[in-house]
């Protein structure tokens, strides 16, 4: 049996410091950060061989090449957060020593670009936080057109969005509209992923608690994407792939698979994401779990002709398939 409509999407949310600055301390992220430019290329390998397509939702920051750059690209308006501690700006003002590896990736996007069925796309360029106090839709507006236009003047045309920490915003689709985005990833409709702002003790456990038991109705049918303003498809995320750990692993990627299987027997998408630098504490552990689900991917190919799509992939068969139910 094939299923056309069975799809296993990737997409990764690429920030390396600018989306943890406000929660660590740089001094000691060092090896975590250099374990993640490595790994980027073996993931880069591991895809093209598996043919594996895969979003990279890129913080616009990424594409300076150093310090310099980056200074000349300063917006004229700035996230104005009443939290200062999460504006990247107001952090390089106090932290003048920030190592540049940690902030920028220029030749790294390069070799994304160039590999085949990868995708790069936008997490804006700050790592915009589009549901926090202070901050307008002007200010958004600035933020994503500037990576938008960063990333144009290397080549690469900018179709899909990711926002940062999920911090899903309605109100700031018209402006995704209005800048050529065509596809947004959204959250899990879970009640735990409703209040993306919370660093609550219920919706921690509930969110971690997910990846080994409860609920598995993660996939969906094609059917079920959303279109808004006709024009930008809402891409539902359907499970993180949590950092590797000493416990419960076979638990959590029997889970992954087992979702898999049943998005490929019945027709159905399943949106798995992540951040590189997940892989941070255990790059080779990270790899070898990546290798089991992508093999397990193959058996779903090979058995139901499940395939595997970046979004902006999935936002033209979404396309199709409304127009061909229309007509």
């Amino acid at each position: 049996m094939t299923n056309l409509n069975s799809y296993l999407v990737i997409s990764l949310d690429f920030e390396l410091l600018w989306g943890v600055f406000d929660k660590v301390d740089f001094r000691q992220k060092h090896q975590y950060f250099h374990n993640t430019r490595k790994v980027i290329p073996q993931l880069l390998k591991l895809f093209e061989d598996n043919k594996i397509h895969c979003t990279w939702a890129s913080v616009g920051m990424l594409f300076n090449a150093d310090w310099e750059e980056w200074s000349q690209h300063n917006p004229i308006e700035v996230p104005s957060y009443i939290n200062e501690k999460l504006s990247p700006y107001s952090y390089k003002f106090n932290n003048s020593n920030l190592p540049e590896e940690l902030c920028f990736a220029p030749e790294l996007l390069d070799q994304i670009y160039s590999t085949p069925g990868q995708e790069i796309g936008t997490h804006t360029y700050s790592h915009y936080y589009c549901l926090e106090e202070g901050q307008s839709l002007e200010e958004f507006r600035v933020d994503l057109k500037l990576a938008i236009d960063l990333a144009a003047r290397k080549g690469c045309a900018i179709k899909s969005l990711v926002f940062p920490r999920n911090q899903f915003n309605e109100e700031y689709l018209k402006v995704c509209q209005d800048l050529g985005i065509q596809s947004v990833r959204i959250n899990p409709t879970n009640w735990y992923w409703k209040d993306v702002q919370s660093d609550g003790l219920l919706n921690k456990i509930f969110r971690s608690g997910d990846a080994y038991i409860g609920p598995k109705d993660k996939s969906y049918h094609i059917s079920e994407i959303e279109f808004y303003n006709h024009q930008i498809s809402l891409q539902k995320a359907s499970r993180f792939l949590r950092p590797h750990s000493s416990k419960f692993n076979s638990i959590r990627l029997d889970r992954i698979k087992s979702e898999m299987s049943y998005a490929a027997k019945n027709d159905e998408i399943f949106h798995l994401w992540w951040h590189p630098h997940n892989f941070g504490d255990f790059p080779n552990e990270s790899l070898l779990e990546l290798e089991e689900i992508i093999t397990h991917f193959k058996e779903c190919q090979s058995k139901f002709g499940m395939q595997s799509a970046n979004m902006e992939e999935i936002h033209l068969a979404a396309q199709h398939f409304h127009k061909t139910v229309e007509s």
